[in-house]
């Protein structure tokens, strides 16, 4: 090797380790060469499609989906020791989404670029045409389709408005060497795109500041979270503090956008990232407990030491529950009575009275058929409440007295003993009114 070769090799491996990041370029350790992975800039909305022949391949079927990024072109160079004064890098091109005939193709052009260039260092030409150049010279626009053999794999991609005559052929054998379609399977493909796009995006992301709407401090994207469905970014210390809030006094279901009136919600990921193990499981617990709520057909068992969910026959009145094994009536959770009517606790009793006073007719029927003869057992509540804010029990008797006017010394109605209004002593048959001559005792009013 010439000593011009040499330094040129050099400074061109120097120049392209100074320009690429680490995870873009990689110099080889013994030889003088390298790899290089090229990302294409895609176009806004930029759509993949699966299109099989396959009548087995469920998996291809109707796929599309938007994706910001693609799998890199990866560049693996090695220089001869006649580089660059006579003879041409040794390179291959390899690809996931890229076609065998599409990366022959771009083997093609490096070559012309090298017969064009020939003398001079050319890596950097060819990198540039691979990231600048590719989409358009292998006419490539969105959608891009993907075509499936019969087999599951991938032969074949292109573009809807390619045509045979654009110079591609699809027979086997035909390709050039150098290009290697790294690529095992359909579903592998697929999910790798998807991934590595996501990845991409991430990495995009980490890197530009945002300015949080909570603590209005603007912060690199690695310090932030953002809901997917609205893009709204907040940095994860306000996040985090949020969500614990929310967490604590059991809303559950307010892990959401702290926008106004967004409607966007946290990932389980995301709540798990930012509050930690122990909140989060608090967090899928209540979550859990909620969702069964507001199932229909799930109620509770109504022993306190149980309380484990129930599913319930929409057509049956008796629940049974399968941990405890205790069977149940699922209208007054008390231990299951056939067809008798529920028995009515008081607290049940006041529960229902609101609901039974404010219904329709038909509503009412369908209550009383459930908890048997309603209107009576209303009425004698009434009656209860009105005797419990109006009248005293007699103290010897317990009969409820209702005083009208007069002095506080009372006779009941029912047993005609003496007492006082005030403080329910019984007083004296003899001399009932000595009560009130006693200062310590109560005052005739």
């Amino acid at each position: 090797m010439s000593t011009e070769d040499k330094e040129a090799q050099e400074d061109e491996l120097l120049a392209l380790t100074s320009i690429y990041a680490e995870d873009e370029f990689k110099r080889a350790d013994a030889a003088s060469g390298g790899e290089i992975q090229l990302c294409l800039e895609l176009p806004t909305d930029f759509v993949i499609s699966i299109k099989s022949n396959s009548a087995t391949n469920s998996f291809a079927d109707n796929f599309e989906d938007t994706v910001s990024f693609l799998p890199p072109i990866i560049l693996n160079f090695e220089l001869p020791p006649g580089y660059p004064s006579t003879a041409p890098p040794n390179f291959t091109l390899s690809c996931k989404w890229l076609s065998p005939p599409q990366l022959s193709l771009l083997c093609q052009h490096l070559d012309d670029l090298w017969e064009e260039n020939r003398g001079c260092v050319v890596l950097f030409p060819w990198i540039q045409f691979i990231k600048e150049e590719t989409l358009g010279y292998l006419n490539i626009k969105s959608p891009y389709e993907i075509d499936v053999s019969s087999n599951g794999l991938q032969t074949w991609m292109q573009s809807p408005e390619k045509t045979p005559g654009d110079g591609f052929s699809s027979e086997r054998g035909s390709f050039d060497r150098r290009a290697i379609q790294d690529v095992q399977s359909v579903s592998a493909l697929v999910k790798y795109i998807l991934d590595f796009s996501e990845t991409q995006q991430k990495k995009v992301f980490d890197g530009k500041p945002f300015l949080c709407n909570i603590c209005f401090m603007e912060k690199l994207g690695g310090e932030c979270t953002h809901f997917k469905d609205c893009q709204h970014v907040y940095c994860k210390n306000c996040l985090k503090d949020y969500f614990e809030i929310q967490i604590k006094d059991g809303q559950v279901h307010a892990l959401n956008c702290p926008e106004p009136k967004c409607t966007s919600v946290a990932t389980p990921a995301q709540v798990k990232h930012l509050v930690g193990e122990q909140l989060f499981n608090r967090y899928d617990r209540l979550l859990f407990q909620s969702s069964l709520d507001l199932m229909a057909d799930v109620i509770y068992c109504p022993r306190p030491s149980c309380q484990m969910p129930v599913i319930k026959d929409p057509q049956e009145t008796m629940g049974f529950c399968s941990v405890c094994q205790y069977a149940f009536c699922v209208l007054c959770k008390m231990t299951f009575h056939g067809v008798s009517p529920c028995k009515l606790t008081a607290e049940k009793l006041l529960e229902l009275k609101e609901e039974y006073l404010a219904a329709e007719e038909e509503e009412k029927r369908q209550l009383e058929k459930r908890y048997g003869d309603l209107r009576n057992a209303i009425e004698e509540l009434k009656n209860r409440e009105w005797l419990e804010e109006n009248s005293k029990p007699c103290p010897h008797c317990e009969a409820p007295i209702e005083k009208i006017d007069g002095c506080n010394k009372m006779i009941c109605t029912s047993c005609k003993q003496y007492f006082c209004w005030l403080c329910l002593k019984i007083l004296s048959q003899t001399n009932p009114y000595q009560h009130y001559d006693d200062p310590s005792n109560c005052v005739q009013l």
